[in-house]
């Protein structure tokens, strides 16, 4: 399946999610549903992805998580937030850069319509 493929199943599971739910509860509430949606329609999903960082010579196993990892292709980030600022846009950019990913998908529960919160970020490799 190619990463826009992904994106859409991606997409209407977390539609689902918060239809079922609504704005207002944590981040890891709307992350253990779409990880449960996603993998109950077939997918394979990791969640809570170690990325690590390298500088120089030293390796940080753990310097970041990658809140869902679709397929090994599509990194899915979440929030809860009032808006979308520019260090969440900085931050899955980051994960599709470190991990060499094409298709990333900024999500914020927080909003009245869910297609309201979702942006998506193209790496070109």
């Amino acid at each position: 399946m190619t990463e826009n493929e992904l994106s859409k199943i991606i997409i209407g599971k977390a539609i689902e999610v918060h239809k079922t739910l609504g704005p207002g509860l944590l981040e890891s509430a709307y992350q253990e549903c779409l990880f449960f949606e996603l993998k109950k329609a077939g997918l394979g999903v990791i969640k809570e992805k170690p990325m690590p960082i390298v500088y120089k010579d030293i390796k940080l196993d753990h310097g970041y998580r990658i809140d869902l990892l679709v397929e090994n292709k599509v990194v899915v980030e979440i929030k809860t937030v009032d808006s979308i600022i520019d260090v969440h846009e900085a931050q899955i950019l980051t994960y599709l850069k470190l991990g060499n990913y094409k298709l990333g998908l900024l999500i914020n529960f927080n909003v009245p319509l869910l297609k309201d919160g979702i942006k998506r970020f193209v790496n070109n490799l």
